[in-house]
Parts: C-alpha cells; sequence; structure tokens
C-alpha cells in the first residue's frame, strides 16, 4: 500500500517557530506553571495526585503560551500577573476538558501516559476536572476584568456545546462537513480563540485588535485540530498523546472520514458502516480504512483545508505592527499545520 502523503516530526524550521514563542514568554510561564502548581493544592489528596498526573506529562501548553504572546503584543505591562492567572485558568480549563474527554471516550493513554481514569477512576476524572474549573473560574474573578471572565465562561460552554455535539455526531457517517467543523469550532477552536482574545482585552486595546486576535486563535485552533485528525491515522503515539488510530477504534467522525465516504463505493461504504457505526473492527481494518483515505485523497485535502485555515490566521494578525512577537506567533501557525506534510 503506497502512502502519498508524509505525516512526521514537524520541520526543523517550523519548531524552530514555536520555540521563538516558547523563548519569548518563557518568564511568565515560568510564573503560570508555578501558579499552576499552587493551585492544584487541597487536603483532598487525591485531587493534586489526579490533577499533576496530566499536568505533569508534559504537552506544550500551547494556549497559556498564546494568552502571554497576544497580551504581549498588545502591551500589557503585566500588570498584577492578570496574564498570568488567564493563561493559568485557559491551562486549567483545557486540562479539565482532557480529563472528562477520556472518560466519554474510554480513552487508555492521554499524552503518552495512561489516563487518569484507568489509574483512577471515572468518578475521579471527573470531579478532579471540575475542580480545576472551579479553581480557574477563581483565578479569572481575581484578575478582575468583566470582559476576560465574559469571554472564558463563554468559551466554557461552547466546549461542552462542542463535545456534546461530537457525541450526537459520533458514528453517523451522514455527517456533512458543516457539521462537523461546527464540532472542533466548538470543542478545540474556541479555547484557542478566547486564549488570544483576551490578551489585547488586558491591554484595554480596540475591539478591532480584540477581533483580530480571536480569528488569529480560531483560525490557528481549527487548522491544529485538523491537523490532530490527520496524525490519527498515520502520526506516531508519541505526536498524539494518545494510541494512534483512538478516533478510528472509537467511531468518530473527522474531516477524512468525511470526505472519503462521501467519494466511496457502495462497497466501501459498508466497510465504514462495519467499522465506525457497528464497531465491529478486525484485525487489519485500520490498514484498510487509510487505504482508502489515501486512495480519495481525504488526507491530503484535509491537511489543505489546514493550510487555508493557517493562511486566515496569519491574516487576522496584519493588523498587528511587526515585531518579534507578532512574528513568533506566526511561526506557531506554521508548527501547527507542518506537523503533517
Amino acid at each position: 500500500m503506497g502512502i502519498a502523503l508524509s505525516i512526521e516530526n514537524p520541520k526543523p524550521e517550523a519548531e524552530a517557530g514555536l520555540n521563538d514563542l516558547v523563548a519569548l514568554v518563557a518568564d511568565g510561564m515560568a510564573r503560570v506553571n508555578t501558579t499552576i502548581l499552587s493551585r492544584t493544592g487541597s487536603d483532598v489528596a487525591m485531587i493534586p495526585e489526579v490533577a499533576n498526573h496530566l499536568i505533569a506529562s508534559g504537552g506544550k501548553r500551547l494556549r497559556p503560551i498564546l494568552t502571554l504572546a497576544c497580551a504581549r503584543l498588545c502591551g500589557y505591562a503585566g500588570d498584577a500577573d492578570g496574564d498570568v492567572k488567564l493563561a493559568a485558568s485557559v491551562e486549567f480549563m483545557h486540562t479539565a476538558t482532557l480529563l472528562h474527554d477520556d472518560v466519554v471516550d474510554e480513552s487508555d493513554m492521554r499524552r503518552g501516559r495512561v489516563a487518569a481514569r484507568i489509574k483512577w477512576g471515572n468518578e475521579a476524572s471527573v470531579l478532579v476536572g471540575d475542580f480545576l474549573l472551579g479553581q480557574a473560574f477563581r483565578m479569572m474573578v481575581e484578575v478582575g476584568s468583566l470582559r476576560a471572565l465574559d469571554i472564558l465562561s463563554a468559551a466554557a460552554t461552547v466546549i461542552a456545546e462542542g463535545e456534546v455535539m461530537q457525541l450526537t455526531n459520533a458514528k453517523n457517517l451522514e455527517t456533512d462537513e458543516a457539521a462537523y467543523l461546527a464540532v472542533i469550532r466548538g470543542k478545540t477552536a474556541e479555547l484557542f480563540a478566547a486564549a488570544c482574545e483576551v490578551g489585547p482585552v488586558l491591554a484595554a486595546r480596540p475591539e478591532a485588535d480584540q477581533a483580530a486576535a480571536r480569528a488569529y486563535g480560531m483560525n490557528l485552533g481549527i487548522a491544529f485540530q485538523l491537523i490532530d485528525d490527520v496524525l490519527d491515522y498515520g502520526g506516531t503515539s508519541a505526536e498524539l498523546g494518545k494510541n494512534v488510530g483512538d478516533d478510528f477504534r472509537e467511531g468518530k467522525i473527522t474531516l477524512p472520514i468525511v470526505l472519503a465516504y462521501r467519494r466511496g463505493s457502495e462497497g466501501e461504504r459498508g466497510f465504514w458502516r462495519r467499522t465506525l457505526q457497528q464497531g465491529e473492527i478486525r484485525d487489519g481494518d485500520l490498514e484498510t480504512a487509510l487505504d482508502l483515505l489515501q486512495r480519495h485523497g481525504a488526507l491530503q485535502e484535509t491537511v489543505a483545508r489546514a493550510h487555508d485555515y493557517g493562511a486566515q490566521a496569519r491574516a487576522a494578525l496584519d493588523v498587528f505592527p511587526e515585531g518579534p512577537v507578532k512574528a513568533a506567533l506566526l511561526g506557531a501557525v506554521e508548527f501547527c499545520v507542518a506537523r503533517a506534510r
């Protein structure tokens, strides 16, 4: 079976783009990490155990990095560490959704380690996720920006809606592209958008700048998720932080599946119905799925769509002056889309 699409580690120059962004906000991220550790403390011993199991497992912490970078892009002076608290809030929101998602998806791995639900159970994972959300909102209140609180609380609602939409669409092969994009806008891109938007809000920048930062984050988040969907069929466990093929085994309808199902023969559609709808997965089915996705150009087209959204993310930054922070944010786009090439 020939594989036309190269799905590898990002190009060195793409990694450099992200490294530039990481370096620019290193001091702020050190304070974010300190805040995260202090806010997971509890007299209930299981809470820090479960929370730190996932938090300490790594991840690039791209979302809080974006919060710090967008605040800096807009000239925020860091009064009272408002950017640090909002960045930590964003990371707690993200971590809570991961804990909840693993329960819903019955996942065994997260960020290359055994999922918290396997080690402590579903109940503990859900409840510790709730604890982190509570801590996130406490920090938002401490910052004292009603607008930032509104943005992030609205994001929490939209994320939940996106997760429910995904649950509704699970195993539904009649899902179309519009429905799929609505899901990933909610469950993934909304937090990227909110993480970026609160930066110019803290800096008291005009609404046009806030909207531009939000558009950057939204389009970046969509591109990021599209590439994740491709990597599930040809990446590595290290890249994904979960088992390759999990989306296939869980019957998730992602854009590559939508495209391949729509373009396939009736016999091929029967394969997708057996595996994704009925859950009857046999040895070799993942390889067959990859062959069908390649045959119909579904992975390549999904990567192309990610590049289109990446271009929109870059264009959204046009309103901001040139400088090292803007250059690094542009580099982050290249990092996200170059994970599959």
